[in-house]
């Protein structure tokens, strides 16, 4: 193994947090002396930081150890995160796995790899710590690096709404938030090391500040990141549609940094369905934060998630979230099929809908999806829309970034405008991104 001691991959499944964790991880690995390899290489460790959120995930991550144990049989095998807390028993089964962590102690597989290291061998069974998630706090952590220009910045951990679809509460835990102080210095930091966007992200973002001091909130603390001295932009990550109450909204709104682009956590335009769910709102109270959204934000765009084929699901349920999102206008729908979790509410349900319905369903929503989304594209290039971009990265004479709407833009260019935002009047789109001209 002389040809690759100290070669770590880092393979990260699932959400943002997920991908901010993992960069902290490989962060530490580096200070501690490792070398950060990908996940193709054959390597000295790995790392597989899983998520659980559906039984596709769990397919996913069961494959991802597998594969690292076949590239190199001898290499420590460390496994972490949502799939390991709710099924530790499944990853120790995988022959070769050294260590088993959860979702709370995860820079534990430094300290670990470590000793695995200095005593030379692999354990004979795998070693499982996964903590106690009542009484978990946040996990201290940081980072310092990013790719690109974007950094996500974790805020929050766990989920209490105990939605019947969702195993998430009990692989996250209890709210528990980043103290205040440490997330301005975090975002501080990043944009003095050139950072032009930060994304707040968490597993029920805007929850933060719940187990904090009630002027440690959501709307501080980005108020705070506001008044930060050169700050690029700030994106927010998923939230659900009935945080966002009209004081809020209405603070927000002259934020210099907040990019206009929310993405909601729709789940279902059905007010049955969203019952059933038992999600904190109906289809008329989401519909209004939509419209107090458009109102205080005239450019703002808006993404979504939409289950289809939740348990009792009908024809009718389904054509009104389709209606739905028609009438939110939602520039990119991520569409998923309902997925059985065991432990679940959900999962219990009668009326479980047949596969095929809901992959036709799943067809069915991403074909209107993409015709909103042209629609949209549409008016941009009718308009003769001009946006700022951020620019990210070049590719075959184009360098392409955002806009603060999260529309992806190119522009053909043989500077290299990384890092810089430039306005860019957009002339034609293919469903997918836009091409412009920049724009003086």
């Amino acid at each position: 193994m002389s040809d690759i001691k100290k070669k770590v991959a880092v393979i990260t499944l699932g959400c943002k947090v997920n991908q901010y964790e993992s960069e902290a991880i490989s962060e530490g690995l580096v200070k501690s002396g490792y070398e950060i390899a990908k996940e193709d290489e054959k390597c000295f460790a790995y790392i597989i930081n899983t998520c659980t959120v559906t039984a596709e995930s769990d397919r996913k991550a069961r494959q991802m150890i597998r594969r690292a144990v076949s590239k190199n049989p001898d290499a420590y095998i460390l496994v972490a995160g949502c799939y390991s807390q709710t099924n530790p028993d499944a990853v120790a089964a995988i022959s070769g796995v050294d260590y088993i962590c959860g979702s709370s102690n995860k820079l534990s597989v430094i300290k670990k790899l470590h000793e695995l290291d200095a005593r030379g061998h692999k354990n004979f069974s795998a070693e499982i710590s996964t903590e106690d998630l009542t009484a978990a706090g946040f996990e201290k952590m940081c980072i310092e690096k990013f790719d690109r220009t974007r950094a996500y910045i974790k805020i929050q951990d766990g989920c209490e709404s105990k939605c019947t679809y969702c195993v998430i509460p009990s692989a996250r835990g209890h709210i528990r938030s980043k103290p205040f102080d440490d997330v301005i210095e975090e975002a501080r930091r990043l944009t003095e090391r050139g950072c032009r966007e930060v994304v707040l992200t968490g597993i029920e973002t805007a929850s933060y500040g719940k187990d904090l001091s009630p002027d440690e909130n959501l709307a501080e603390l980005l108020c705070g990141i506001d008044r930060i001295e050169n700050i690029g932009r700030v994106r927010l990550g998923s939230l659900d549609p009935s945080a966002l109450k009209p004081d809020f909204i209405d603070k927000i709104s002259s934020l210099k940094s907040l990019a206009h682009h929310f993405h909601l956590s729709l789940q279902s335009g059905s007010d049955r369905i969203l019952a059933l769910m038992k999600r904190k709102y109906n289809s008329e109270q989401a519909m209004n934060t939509i419209n107090l959204l458009r109102e205080a934000f005239s450019d703002v765009q808006l993404t979504t998630d939409i289950i289809v084929g939740f348990p009792g699901e009908s024809d009718e349920d389904f054509r009104q979230t389709c209606d739905f999102a028609i009438r939110a206008g939602f520039l990119m729908i991520h569409v998923f099929p309902y997925s059985k979790r065991e432990g679940t509410k959900a999962a219990e349900m009668d009326n479980q809908i047949a596969e095929n319905v809901k992959h036709e369903r799943v067809g069915i929503l991403s074909a209107l999806a993409k015709q909103i989304r042209c629609g949209i594209l549409d008016s941009f290039v009718k308009n003769n829309k001009v946006t700022d971009v951020l620019f990210e990265y070049f590719s075959d004479g184009y360098m392409y970034g955002h806009s603060p709407e999260f529309v992806e833009i190119r522009v053909r260019t043989d500077f290299d405008l990384r890092s810089q935002i430039k306005k860019v009047r957009i002339i034609s789109h293919n469903g997918e991104f836009c091409e412009g001209l920049l724009y003086n």
